[in-house]
């Protein structure tokens, strides 16, 4: 299992600017994508507590459910933005 999991909509334009955060990063992560409708998103839900995409897990950090495409992004700049640097 990767450290880091991105729960993510195809199409989504949120979705698209962390998984753009992530490969700049050069950042290995699993994806799952979520159906279209918010009544199916269960598993988002267990992770989040809320239906809403992206939501980043990572599991080397304690992050269980980070929702919010702006937060993910400053997080992983602060995060792991240093290991660019390398």
């Amino acid at each position: 299992m990767a450290d880091l999991e991105l729960y993510e909509l195809d199409g989504c334009p949120y979705c698209a600017k962390v998984t753009r955060k992530l490969d700049e990063l050069g950042l290995e992560y699993e994806s799952h994508m979520v159906p279209r409708s918010h009544d199916e998103r269960t598993e988002v839900k267990a992770v989040s507590g809320q239906t809403g995409v992206p939501v980043l897990v990572d599991n080397e950090h304690g992050v269980e459910g980070m929702p919010e495409s702006d937060d993910i992004v400053e997080y992983l700049e602060q995060t792991y933005g240093q290991r660019a640097d390398v």
